[in-house]
């Protein structure tokens, strides 16, 4: 009897995933953010690589006086609410919160997202004993709000020089990113990059239904960070003079100020709809429907020059072509999968020759639009989030 009881037992263990097996016993991991847990996506999509993993999550973020409500999620959250919003006692103050918040709740792992929840992390896990990751989602150092502030710089440099050295698992959104640490700290870090699931557009709205022009060649730029230096200015003005041509703004920013003061002065309202920030899914009904998706951002910084916003991925989800300006990591997405092409000059005449180009050949956008939807197979979540899993079970196993 002893002897048939082992076998099924052995049975069963042989039937299981071997990452379900590591996981029976549930972990306690501990994820910290900055930011305001409702739109960042790609520390959704972690904690619930995590929690999928059979791990028990808490994550850790802020909550803003407007912020809109959390909705549920399978993992535990915690919203801080904090007395600053900004600045440096905003710094000060989160950074103390957590790190009293991480020495005394049990854990297995600490898993910190960027520089500005790194050293709570870091001082946690040494006095705790217990295992980190570290998600740098930029080169935070190299950040526009950063490069033209050299003393706030050289502190926030200082931590992460303090900190780096004694990190032994890394990840980071781009290859771009991680040869450059690589240079700073001699270490190899894993990229994971900010790829979206897989989109099912099977219950699209019309465009009456969301309040689209119908006819018009539709140009979008979307997303949670419509800031300057990121080519909306030069957008605006570039439809000013295209006939049949609507500019979609779906998102909000701090160029959105900017922006409504172009479209007074140039009399724009029927050439440039916004529509503010949108539920994800909501935002890539938006995103269908658009005849070429824009992400113009500018090398003004490292931290741009090396970015690849998840827009470039969300356009190619969508079956959307892209005008792209000039970034490495977008231009080597567009031209491995050919779903897009790239400008040069962010200059609204050169953006509006481009635009006027695209529309005159349709052709070659149904190519490209193809070609886009063959590459969301390739580019998507489900097979991006294998290096996460995969990171996770060594440490852990």
């Amino acid at each position: 009897m002893f002897e048939f009881f082992i076998s099924i037992i052995i049975t069963i263990l042989s039937c299981m995933d071997f990452i379900t097996f590591v996981y029976m016993i549930k972990q306690k991991v501990i994820v910290s953010v900055s930011s305001d847990l409702v739109t960042d996506n790609r520390v959704h999509r972690t904690c619930s690589v995590l929690h999928n993993l059979g791990m028990d999550v808490l994550l850790i973020g802020r909550e803003k006086k407007l912020s809109p409500l959390l909705t549920e999620r399978a993992y535990r959250t915690k919203r801080l609410q904090l007395i600053f919003e900004k600045g440096p006692l905003f710094y000060m103050e989160l950074n103390l919160r957590l790190f009293f918040i991480l020495l005394f709740k049990r854990k297995h792992l600490l898993f910190a997202n960027d520089l500005d929840t790194l050293l709570p992390n870091f001082l946690a896990s040494k006095l705790c004993g217990t295992k980190i990751i570290y998600d740098s989602h930029e080169l935070f150092t190299e950040a526009p709000e950063l490069i033209h502030r050299k003393k706030v710089q050289r502190i926030w440099l200082k931590i992460e020089q303090f900190i780096f050295p004694y990190l032994t698992h890394i990840i980071t959104v781009n290859d771009s990113i991680a040869e450059t640490y690589k240079e700073l700290y001699a270490k190899d870090l894993v990229v994971v990059r900010n790829i979206p699931n897989k989109y099912n557009a099977s219950e699209l709205k019309s465009k009456e239904a969301l309040g689209i022009p119908s006819s018009d060649f539709l140009v979008i730029i979307q997303g949670s960070g419509l800031n300057v230096d990121r080519g909306i200015e030069e957008a605006v003005l570039a439809v000013k003079e295209l006939e049949g041509v609507t500019l979609m703004l779906v998102g909000d920013g701090d160029v959105m100020p900017i922006v409504k003061d172009l479209i007074r002065i140039h009399q724009l309202d029927e050439k440039v709809k916004i529509y503010g920030r949108r539920p994800y899914l909501e935002m890539m009904q938006f995103t269908v429907h658009a005849d070429l998706g824009l992400t113009l951002d500018k090398p003004l910084s490292k931290n741009y020059a090396f970015s690849l916003p998840n827009k470039v991925f969300d356009y190619i989800h969508a079956g959307t072509p892209i005008l792209a300006s000039k970034l490495v990591e977008i231009e080597k997405v567009i031209l491995t999968h050919h779903v897009g092409n790239i400008i040069s000059d962010v200059s609204a005449k050169s953006l509006a020759k481009s635009i006027l180009e695209l529309k005159n050949q349709p052709d070659l956008l149904a190519s490209q639009k193809k070609a886009c939807l063959a590459a969301a197979e390739i580019e998507n979540w489900e097979n991006e989030q294998l290096k996460l899993r995969s990171l996770v079970v060594s440490i852990l196993s």
